[in-house]
Parts: structure tokens; sequence; C-alpha cells
């Protein structure tokens, strides 16, 4: 009897999820310590909302030299696995003015020289290179029908993917066309490392997530602040560089276009915008793959009537769409050693009957978490966010997608769109759930538009059902059925989903641990830079044994609901706080656990029992 106690005894501490040495010590909470009490820190009225625009004139935004000039805005993007990557460049001179005549891609080459050792070139010589690989070029335009708005048209933009590359391996290379005499074709010499091959055990070093990034003074501050902390893999959560309404608003930026602007004809783009920004980032997009999704002010009417958009965005960035098995560039994935990226697009069709749906569904299902234990997702605007601006904006995308990547077990969920940062609680449905998705609005970069102060929940702050239309897609504002927030569109609190939240510039680092701890620090821009200078810090923990598969339940919507009939949009679900929480159906380690105590506390009681007899 003693033996099956033991082996009952073991049952339980080896089914249990177990404590890395170290994690989780030191004052740093663990989401298993929450869910937490909501928190705010105010808003330090002596920082500056927001700053100007950084001119195109500075050193950093303007063109390198003259034509004809080399490579410039080289830009790295990983692909699906880590046995690849895209390199991306422009070469020529953009155009700005009328009568354009567009560049043609075909005069340039578009050429990689790589390998894993430092490679000295002597006029333009790349033949000590072991390995090149060629791709492909395009040129966008962007045409406007209305006199005084300036038309132009691109730089020959360039994408190689490089393949057969080694995980967790650098390389050095040259982008550009090595025919030009004397090498002044070919950029100079960059490197960077692979990302570690899908494996439980295999993580990116530092992975820093950054949203609604701009081109201001304080852009360049959290740019700086985030490459002193050296990062494998940046992932940017939409919102990049403003050039949309940037002439109209004159660098300085509003709050509100359509507020500002009620009788502008379109909402031009100004896309050297687009260029200097790239110049920019080069130092660091040169040596560090950045992944990209759209948001709102990538969408950039181009002219053609208002039927082009996101031009810039598409014909810009390479992403692995195709590689995971995606027909846009819009949503994709991708792994970086055990985390399995998602990126979603917010304003395409995010519907049940629609493609993205589809492709979402199929890419859930071949995640193997044994191989990549941790998934995470990103897209532009939050679903959950207790600001006034954006607030319930997307509710018609929650509704549709957020069953799917709970009943998969997606662990964190990152947005930008909502100008400060916010840290939730586990959530599911607006209901606190241990089994939901941490989500993390970080679109705090540094952009024109300033910063967003407002709580949803301040007096006289809570905007209302009609406002916050998204720019894409139906609207579907619900009040709240019970709960402390029941009848009411607004908490009269902060919500008990959002943990915590700050209205100031920064961004995050994600440092995945092992295959259950991941530790997540939030950096503010006005902090002395330091290992110990954090805005917000906790470890991610996932739960396995417990969450493992789920399966949810919708109920009838809230007759406050606006959303339309015709089958835009899902069905809201059921909108408590507690109660009418999801069923969760619970599988594996879970059930053997469960099993194991009762079997263990019976085998105890007959052993101790036994004892008892023994001696009376």
């Amino acid at each position: 009897m003693a033996g099956l106690l033991l082996v009952g005894v073991l049952l339980v501490l080896g089914s249990r999820p177990r404590l890395a040495g170290g994690v989780g010590s030191g004052g740093i909470p663990t989401t298993l310590d929450g869910p937490f009490a909501p928190v705010t820190r105010a808003f330090d009225g002596a920082l500056r909302q927001g700053s100007d625009d950084v001119p195109l004139s500075d050193p950093r935004l303007a063109p390198r030299g003259l034509p004809p000039a080399g490579p410039e805005q080289i830009a790295l993007a990983a692909s699906a696995d880590a046995t690849s990557v895209w390199v991306s460049w422009v070469t020529g001179v953009a155009q700005v003015g009328s009568n354009l005549v567009p560049l043609d891609p075909s005069t340039a080459r578009s050429e990689v020289w790589y390998g894993e050792r430092p490679c000295p070139v002597a006029a333009g010589d790349v033949s000590g290179y072991p390995h090149v690989a060629r791709g492909k070029a395009e040129v966008y335009s962007q045409l406007y029908p209305y006199p005084g708005l300036l038309n132009y048209t691109s730089g020959v933009i360039h994408h190689v993917r490089l393949r057969g590359l080694r995980p967790a391996t650098r390389y050095y290379y040259r982008c550009g066309d090595s025919s030009v005499h004397g090498g002044a074709g070919l950029s100079d010499e960059h490197s960077f490392e692979t990302l570690p091959s899908a494996a439980a055990g295999a993580y990116p070093r530092r992975v820093a997530v950054v949203g609604d990034l701009g081109l201001t003074g304080n852009s360049t501050s959290t740019v700086e602040h985030l490459a002193r902390n050296d990062p494998s893999l940046v992932v940017m959560v939409g919102d990049m560089t403003y050039a949309n309404q940037y002439r109209t608003t004159g660098g300085r930026g509003v709050p509100c276009f359509s507020c500002s602007f009620p009788d502008a004809p379109l909402r031009e783009s100004y896309q050297p915008r687009w260029d200097g920004w790239g110049r920019f980032m080069e130092s660091l997009t040169s040596r560090i793959p950045m992944m990209v999704i759209e948001g709102n002010h990538e969408i950039e009417p181009q002219g053609h009537g208002g039927a082009v958009t996101f031009a810039s965005y598409l014909a810009r960035f390479a992403v692995p769409s195709e590689e995971s098995g995606s027909n846009s560039k819009f949503y994709y994935s991708f792994n970086a050693g055990g985390i399995h990226f998602i990126m979603l697009g917010a304003y395409v069709d995010y519907n049940q009957t629609g493609a993205q749906y589809s492709w979402l569904q199929k890419d859930l299902r071949k995640v193997d978490r044994r191989v990549t234990p941790w998934v995470v997702a990103a897209w532009h605007p939050p679903w959950y966010n207790s600001y006034s601006s954006h607030y319930q904006e997307f509710e018609c995308m929650r509704q549709s997608m957020e069953g799917l990547l709970y009943q998969h077990g997606v662990d964190i969920v990152f947005s930008g769109h909502v100008h400060a940062y916010e840290r939730m609680n586990r959530v599911f449905n607006y209901a606190l759930d241990p089994c939901g998705p941490v989500y993390i609005t970080i679109g705090d970069g540094g952009n024109i538009e300033k910063i967003d102060i407002d709580h949803a929940d301040d007096p006289g702050k809570c905007p209302g059902p009609s406002d916050n239309h998204p720019e894409f897609g139906a609207v579907c504002h619900l009040n709240f059925t019970s709960g402390p927030a029941k009848g009411m569109f607004c908490w009269d609190r902060q919500p008990e989903w959002s943990a915590f939240r700050e209205s100031s510039f920064g961004h995050g680092i994600l440092e995945v641990v092992n295959s259950t701890y991941a530790l997540w620090t939030w950096h503010r821009n006005q902090d002395a830079y330091g290992e110990d200078s954090v805005g917000d810090q906790i470890y991610i923990v996932r739960q396995p044994d417990k969450c493992s598969l789920q399966q949810t339940t919708t109920t009838s919507a809230s007759s406050d609901n606006t959303c339309p009939s015709e089958g835009k949009c899902a069905s809201p679900m059921s909108n408590s706080s507690r109660s009418g929480a999801p069923k969760v159906i619970r599988s594996g380690g879970y059930l053997l656990w469960n099993a194991s105590v009762v079997i263990w506390m019976v085998l105890f009681s007959f052993v101790f029992r036994g004892d008892a007899c023994s001696h009376s």
C-alpha cells in the first residue's frame, strides 16, 4: 500500500507544472498571481503629449548621395521558418510632382550576395561570397485627380528571399546590382542572425513590440531605446509612417482628421515620408528582421477614384504570406523558434465566411504545441480597450474571431491603434478567464497624433455608441448585460479585465524563457535606460495542462447590440463579468492531474485509516 501511495504522489507531482529555476523570483509577478486589481498610473502632465515630425531635411532621413546612389532603406523580414529570410531595399530616385514617368524595374538587378563570413569587396568584386540569390522588383505610383496634391512614383523596390539558411547562424550580405561599374550598385556589407529553428527549447533572444510609431522626436527616442535592448526580432503592429494626411496637417498632426478637415475630398498621403522613414529605420532593419501588419494609416487612398489603397504597404514590405498558406499580405504567420506568430488584418474581411477566417482556422489547426508551445497573435486595433479612443471600435472583429483564438489557446495578443499602454488580465468575452489570452495594447510608439489620456470610465468621457466607427467593417457596439457594468455601454470604473494602464510613450520586450514562462517588459521613453528601469513587468505563464483544449458557448446578444443583420458580423456572445463564463473542456494533463489527486486522496485515506486501526 505504501508503494501505491508513492505512485499516487509521483502522479501528482509529475503532472503539475514545475517552476524553472529562478523564474518568478525577485519580486516580478506572474499571471498565476492574477487576476490583478486594476491599476492606472496617472499621466505625468510635465511630459509633452507629443512632438513635431522630424523634417525630411534631417540627415537621418535624407538620401545618402547623388544618383545613381546604391541601395537604401534596406530591411529584413523573417520567412515562415528559420531557413529563409527576405531582404528588401530601394534603388533609384522617387519622383514628386506632375507628368511623372515611373522607373522601369527591369533596369536594375535584384541580387543579394551572402555567406557566413565577412567578405571584403574590392571594385565591386563579390566572388568571395559563396551564395547569391535573385528576386523581383516593382514600382508603385500615387496619382491624384485634384490640383495642388503632389503625385508620386517610387524608386525601384526590390525583394529577394534567401533560402537554405542555417538557423541561429550569422550571415553577412550585400544587396543591389553587381553589374554597376566599380561596385556602386552594391550596398555596404551588413549582417544578420537567423532565428532559431522551431523547437520547444529554442527561442529568440528578445522580441521587441512597437506600434503607431511615426517619425517624431518621440518616435526616434522609442527606436533608439528599442535598439539598445538588442532584440533579435521586431514586431510592428501597424501605423508606421503617418505619411497620410501629412501635408494637410502640416506635420503637427490632429487627433481627429475628419473633425479638423470635414470638407477634405481625399485623405492625401505625402509618400516621401515613407522614404525618409525607411532611411531612418535602416540602421535597425538592415540587421534585425521586422515583421509588420497594416494599420488604418496604411490605408492611404492612392487616387484612382479611391479604388487603390494600401499600395505603399503592399509594395514596400516582404512578408511570408505565400510561405504560410495565405493569399494576402494582410495576414500571415511565421515561426520564431518555439513561438508561432499570427499576424491578422483588421482592414480586410475578417468575418467567418471570409478567406482570412478560413486561413486562420487552417493555420491554428496546423500548430504543433510540442514544437511551438507559444502562440502569439498581433493586429492593429485592440479588442479590449478601456480608453475613450477607439473604445469598442472593432467589436465586430472580436465577436467573429475571439472564440477561434480562445479555442486554440492563443497565449498573447498584441495590438496598437490606441496611443497608450494597457495590459489586460486573462480575459475571454469580457469575463476574467484563466485560459484567455493576455491582451496588450502597445500603440505608444510616439507618433504625431499625441498620446491618449482619457479613459472610457472617466466621468463624462464615455463615448456614445454612435462614436468610434471603424474605417473598415460594420459597427457592433453593445451594452453589458451583467456584472459590474450591467446595462451600461462603459464601465463606471477601470474594468476588472484591465490590469494596468498608463499614458506614456515606449515599447515592449518579450523574452520567452521556456515552454511555460515568458517575461514581458514595457519600457517608457521618459525612464533612464537600465536593466531595472521598467514601466511594467510580468511573467506570462502558460498552463497547458489546464487550458489545452477549449470549447466556447455563445448566447443571445444584448438588446442594445447594434450589429447589423446582413450577416456581416457574428452574433455577439454574452457579456458577463464573471457569470456566464465559457464552458471549458479540460483535457490531457489536467484530467490526469485531477485523477491522480483523487487516487492519491483515496489511497492516503485508506493507508491512514489502516495505521490508525493498527494502533487501537
